[in-house]
């Protein structure tokens, strides 16, 4: 996808395994990978300190914690951001109803789709 080469997104996920398969994902998609990072402190961190960030992935769930300070950071940041849970949109805040949700498991074409749409790019 010539349209997401380059693009720098930030992965926000607590299973290794996961963050993984994620980061090849983005890779094969041409995506340059902010983090995988895994915890709340991290994430915020990383949102603070990276100079650009062209989108998110965020994982609802960081080990019991919910992702919320970061999308909250992001916002700030007017970064686009997709959610990634198991639970579907019911997990979410009512600030987040409408923002782009993957339900995990999900493919490397689902995740074209959501970071196009995030971007706002045309498919």
């Amino acid at each position: 996808m010539d349209a997401l080469q380059g693009r720098r997104v930030l992965v926000v996920e607590d299973e290794l395994m996961i963050a993984m398969l994620v980061e090849d994902m983005l890779a094969d998609l041409g995506c340059t990978v902010v983090g995988p990072v895994h915890t709340l402190e991290m994430a915020l961190k990383a949102v603070e300190t990276e100079p650009h960030i062209d989108a998110a992935l965020l994982d609802v769930n960081l080990a019991g914690q919910p992702v919320f300070p970061v999308a909250d950071a992001l916002r700030a940041r007017h970064a686009p951001l997709i959610f990634s849970t198991g639970y579907g949109e019911a997990g979410l805040r009512d600030v987040d109803a409408g923002a782009p949700v993957l339900q995990k498991p999900f493919r490397a074409g689902d995740l074209a789709k959501a970071l196009q749409n995030a971007l706002g790019i045309a498919a």
